[in-house]
C-alpha cells in the first residue's frame, strides 16, 4: 500500500529528541536568569524594544518563547517543515551562545564584592566550599551541558535539511 500523503516526511530522531532538549534548556534559562513566569512586551512603538532587548531577563524570556514553540514542533504528529525548524534554531542562536556569559555578568552585578573581599582575608568565599587558590579555570559543568544541548539544537537542524534534501518540505 502507498502512503496517502507521500510528501510528508517522518521527523528526523535529532529533530524528535528536541522535545526533552527544549525543555531542559527552558528550566536552565529560567533557573540562571529568573525569569518569571509571564513576561509583558511593550508593542507603544517600533522602537519600544530597544531597552527589552538589551535587558539579559527578556532576552531570555524571549528565546524561552521560542524554545516552547520547538518543544512543540518536536512532538510526534505535530506538523511542521524544514524552514519553520532552521529559522526556530536559528533565532535562538545568539541567545543561548550569549546565555553563559550573561548569566556571569548578572551574578556580578548582584555580588556584593565588599563581602567577597572581607571574605578572601579569611581564607574562603561566604556561602561555597571554595577555598582561595582552587582551580579558576576549571570548567563550569552547567554550562558544558548547556552548550551540548545548544549543539543538539543544531544537529536537529541539520537533519532536517538532510532528510528534506534542502527543499522546503513537510514533516509529522
Amino acid at each position: 500500500m502507498t502512503d496517502p500523503r507521500p510528501d510528508v516526511l517522518a521527523k528526523p530522531d535529532a529533530l524528535l529528541a528536541l522535545h526533552d532538549v527544549t525543555a531542559e534548556l527552558f528550566a536552565r534559562l529560567r533557573d540562571w536568569f529568573d525569569v518569571p513566569g509571564t513576561v509583558e512586551l511593550d508593542l507603544t512603538a517600533v522602537d519600544a524594544a530597544v531597552a527589552e532587548l538589551t535587558d539579559p531577563v527578556m532576552v531570555a524570556a524571549l528565546a524561552m518563547r521560542k524554545l516552547q514553540a520547538l518543544h512543540v514542533l518536536s512532538t510526534p504528529g505535530v506538523r511542521t517543515t524544514t524552514d519553520v525548524v532552521v529559522i526556530i534554531v536559528q533565532d535562538l542562536d545568539r541567545a543561548l551562545r550569549q546565555a553563559p556569559a550573561s548569566r556571569l555578568r548578572a551574578q556580578a552585578e548582584a555580588t556584593d564584592w565588599d563581602a567577597e573581599l572581607a571574605a578572601l582575608d579569611d581564607g574562603g568565599l561566604p556561602g561555597s566550599e571554595q577555598t582561595v587558590g582552587d582551580d579558576a579555570t576549571a570548567s563550569d559543568p552547567e554550562v558544558e551541558r548547556f552548550r551540548m544541548l545548544h549543539a543538539r539544537l543544531h544537529e536537529a537542524a541539520r537533519a532536517v535539511l538532510a532528510v528534506s534534501e534542502g527543499r522546503v518540505r513537510v514533516f509529522e
